[in-house]
């Protein structure tokens, strides 16, 4: 019953997709009122059908109804119901269809939000993401059927891959992943519709930069997110290993980051219209790229869960969608002409600008590592690897000098700043990256890039407080305002530049962290007997035996291992190796003590099954525990700078001409 009734949702979505984006692209051309009034209806029903689908798969999985051939698939008895709602997108085909659920509410949000605005070029925007959401509705009907039934259904399933089922970060990664790599489609299509209507004004480019800026906030939580989920469970220390999986994350992150930077140039000067267009068409053109890294199977990681013929099929899309970005490129850009120009010399425009050629350099740094690897296979049939030497070697000289335009960008004015104003701009912030390059060396870094990241950090530190504070100190002073009131001001009234140095703080301390955390710690392996004791930095750890625990979804060797610090019991941490029905080799599971200083991070190499042995690794790992907070205050910053300020402009309802065609909207 429930797979004759989805199959029929996703068939309508189809429908819906493919003739809204005819009529989208019929209304783009005629400028036709009652066209993009038929295409946004047919988008609402694209997400109707498309949600449905989903929500009738979330029951099935609830109900193990494992006559529905993805129940069968990936469903079990045995699981609890987190892991059962987790099954949706654990394996190809209900990853897809979770993919058509994110790209369902995206497009009723950006349709309706946008219904009364920008009508010279809504039908093409709408017509594009129709366009995509009935490419992935096509998946969803063909090669990843979700809805097919069994005939003979199988009285229980395998349950899902059992790495998805060791940590409760796999309820909030993929969905904040998908709705990051979904979420860039609508800038994508709102980007070729600008260059398809010749428009891109001030106001459809902060709709456009609005669209850019919710999924960057998704995808840049998701990325840390996936760190987050590699150090609690894979077992090895670490967060980020330059797996390709990890990197097809990073890349659009790095495109979209560099066009949000040059959208604000696009807004305050009206310059590098097309060069901003051409990084948000490359950012979802990555996404595709990394789905297809995810779904081919042609990279080995960890990361990548499902793998299908269907790759082919992305690859084919992929193509299509690069000579249609390619295609509109080359005969449109020339429309997109600048309103402005750029200051040279010491300016806030040019650190911009340097800020984009950086973003880019680092995307296509990354970029050649990943695939380089797979193109010389295929060209000369050699398997051979790229591996964190590599990274390491490119990535930090231009993640630190990222780092010191994170400082120096804001501290200098827009415009050409004259020889004073650089002194008095740039001088007063190197007392920040004193300071904390100082503290570095007393607490022991002597890691040449860790200690120049620590100089430009402290720099970039000083500037975003600074900025932060300045406009509540203003207020202070001139209105004689109290601080609660100036702050409350002044994010009134300026909310986006608030928001853009709450992530500018969570992006310094974030690489902080990272370049401390990648050079400080410290580590040891030790095979222990029950009662034996290992030292680790200020920590003794002793082993005190094993327990065995059964639970439903699989059965778990447990180590018990004391931890004394300067003579003082902090408890007992407890590694443990897990054992599933359907994997062969057990699952570890490290535990983690976390403090604001460093992390005491224990994982298990071998166990023995009578509780004597203990093959432990043990490792200090410092400031991991800002790595996440910080990407917190990011997420949180960004979601800041959408919330509308009180200087809003307000767009009225298309004026119809006599005919019943558009006419731009009008503002005040």
């Amino acid at each position: 019953m429930t797979a004759s009734l989805g199959r029929p949702l996703i068939l309508l979505a189809l429908l819906a997709a493919s003739a809204g984006a005819l009529v989208g692209f019929a209304a783009g051309v005629r400028r036709s009122a009652a066209g993009l009034a038929w295409a946004q209806r047919l988008a609402y029903a694209y997400a109707a059908a498309m949600i449905s689908a989903n929500l009738l798969m979330v029951y099935a999985l609830l109900a193990r109804d494992f006559s529905v051939g993805y129940v069968a698939q990936v469903g079990s008895r045995e699981v609890p119901n987190w892991v059962a709602v987790t099954s949706l997108w654990s394996s190809l085909e209900g990853s897809i269809l979770f993919w058509g659920l994110m790209l369902g509410l995206y497009v009723l949000g950006a349709t309706w939000t946008n219904r009364h605005r920008h009508p010279e070029s809504m039908p093409w925007a709408i017509g594009v993401w129709l366009a995509c959401a009935a490419f992935f509705s096509f998946l969803i009907a063909g090669p990843a059927q979700p809805f097919h039934t069994v005939p003979i259904p199988p009285s229980d399933g395998p349950g899902p891959n059992p790495l998805l089922q060791n940590h409760v970060l796999m309820i909030i990664h993929p969905p904040f992943l998908y709705a990051g790599y979904v979420g860039m489609t609508i800038p994508f299509c709102m980007a070729a519709a600008a260059l398809l209507s010749g428009r891109l004004g001030p106001d459809f480019m902060r709709s456009l930069r609005t669209w850019l800026m919710l999924p960057w906030v998704f995808l840049t939580c998701a990325i840390v997110l996936g760190g987050w989920w590699a150090y609690e469970v894979l077992g090895w220390g670490g967060y980020w290993a330059w797996d390709p999986v990890e990197n097809a994350s990073l890349l659009p992150w790095l495109t979209a980051t560099a066009a949000v930077h040059s959208a604000i140039l696009v807004e305050r000067k009206g310059i590098l219209k097309g060069w901003t267009v051409t990084l948000i068409l490359a950012s979802y053109l990555l996404t595709v790229l990394g789905t297809f890294m995810t779904r081919s199977g042609v990279f080995n990681s960890v990361h990548s869960f499902t793998q299908s013929a269907i790759g082919p099929t992305i690859l084919v899309f992929l193509a299509l969608a690069t000579l249609f970005a390619v295609a509109i490129l080359a005969l449109r850009i020339d429309r997109l002409s600048p309103e402005g120009h750029l200051e040279p010399g010491v300016s806030r425009d040019m650190a911009f600008l340097l800020n984009n050629l950086f973003f880019v350099l680092l995307t296509f740094t990354v970029l050649i590592g990943t695939v380089f690897p797979l193109v010389v296979e295929a060209l000369r049939g050699v398997q051979m690897s790229v591996g964190r030497p590599y990274f390491d070697r490119m990535v930090v000289p231009i993640g630190v000098a990222l780092l010191f335009l994170l400082g120096v960008g804001p501290a200098v004015p827009w415009g050409r700043a004259s020889a004073e104003q650089a002194r008095r701009a740039l001088l007063p912030p190197l007392g920040g990256a004193v300071g904390l390059g100082a503290l570095g060396l007393a607490l022991g870094v002597r890691n040449p890039w860790t200690l120049v990241a620590l100089l430009f950090g402290g720099y970039a530190a000083f500037v975003t407080l600074s900025e932060l504070w300045l406009p509540v100190g203003q207020r202070i002073k001139v209105r004689g305002e109290g601080v609660l009131e100036a702050v409350a001001h002044v994010q009134s009234r300026g909310r986006r530049r608030v928001a853009a140095f709450i992530v500018h703080g969570g992006m310094v301390l974030v690489m902080i962290a990272i370049a401390t955390s990648s050079t400080q710690g410290v580590s040891i392996e030790a095979q222990l007997v029950r009662g034996e004791s290992v030292a680790l930095g200020p920590y003794t750890l002793t082993f005190l035996g094993v327990d065995r625990v059964s639970e439903p979804h699989r059965e778990a060797l447990v180590a018990n291992v004391e931890v004394k610090k300067g003579g003082r019991d902090l408890g007992v941490l407890t590694p443990r190796m897990n054992y599933y029905a359907t994997q062969r080799e057990p699952v570890g599971t490290p535990a983690v003590r976390s403090t604001y200083a460093h992390d005491l991070y224990l994982s298990v190499l071998n166990l023995d099954a009578q509780g004597q042995t203990l093959g432990l690794h043990a490792m200090i790992n410092p400031m991991i525990v800002w790595i996440w907070i910080a990407t917190g205050i990011m997420g949180l910053g960004g979601l800041f700078g959408l919330l509308p300020s009180r200087r809003v402009v307000v767009a009225l309802a298309p004026a119809m001409a006599v005919d019943g065609s558009l006419s731009p909207a009008r503002s005040r």
